[in-house]
């Protein structure tokens, strides 16, 4: 197998795993948003409040509530999910364009592999932002959550925990972990994209600047010249005998 298609048989691979990543962002950034309603959980602040909520326990009891002072910012969730939605239609786009090149055996041209490791690059700064925006806003609503960690459960264990918000708050763990993770992924096979287009723009430049030079150095290691193909050889000088 040449170099080129071991190169575009790897692409192909990462561009499948980069659809798959991309899914497992999109659909629990998707389901938590449906389930808080619209609003954002990173970055969100607030504070326990203990109080008579009869409403709530059905009785005269005290309860502890979390109280949400303001929701974080839309853009911070849906930052992340336009990053696992790109990934999801350049893979699939770009894993076709793969598998197309295979069949006729043939890559990008020059021009187009640096505008591909160009993208790959961007995009990798983007998903490694992206993911890093969302650690450190899981992090801040389970400090939240969890009061400093003062309270006797976990993150974790705080989805199952009544909150008393007007929101589902049953999976916001779950969901929000798996995103976490899975984004990590993404950034992870952007850098092999990177690696991999940089590495099929090489190879398509030392195609483009060895090739006109093999007919010629085919030509000098036979013997042959295209200034000698019109003309005959001329024939070898005997020699003279000196007498």
């Amino acid at each position: 197998m040449e170099l080129d298609r071991r190169l575009l048989l790897a692409h192909c691979t990462t561009h499948a795993l980069s659809i798959v990543a991309g899914l497992l962002v999109v659909v629990p950034m998707a389901l938590n948003g449906s389930a808080f309603k619209g609003r954002c959980a990173l970055f969100s602040t607030g504070y326990w409040r203990t109080e008579d909520r009869p409403e709530l326990t059905g009785d005269q009891g005290e309860v502890s509530h979390l109280v949400v002072q303001q929701w974080g910012p839309p853009a911070a969730c849906q930052f992340a999910t336009f990053v696992g939605i790109f990934t999801v239609l350049y893979g699939a786009a770009q894993g076709w364009r793969c598998l197309f090149y295979l069949h006729g055996r043939h890559d990008d041209t020059l021009f187009s592999s640096f505008l591909t490791v160009l993208l790959s690059v961007c995009v990798l700064f983007l998903s490694g932002g992206a993911s890093i925006l969302l650690s450190l806003g899981l992090v801040s609503w389970c400090d939240t959550v969890t009061d400093d960690s003062t309270r006797p459960y976990s993150c974790a264990e705080s989805q199952s925990v009544p909150l008393y918000l007007d929101v589902d708050t049953s999976s916001f763990y779950t969901e929000l972990s798996l995103a976490q993770a899975s984004l990590w992924c993404v950034t992870a096979l952007w850098l092999v994209h990177s690696v991999l287009a940089f590495l099929r723009l090489y190879h398509s430049h030392s195609q483009h600047i060895t090739g006109p030079c093999r007919p010629r150095e085919k030509e000098l290691l036979l013997g042959y010249s295209p200034s000698e193909s019109g003309s005959p050889s001329p024939p070898p000088a005997t020699p003279t005998l000196l007498v």
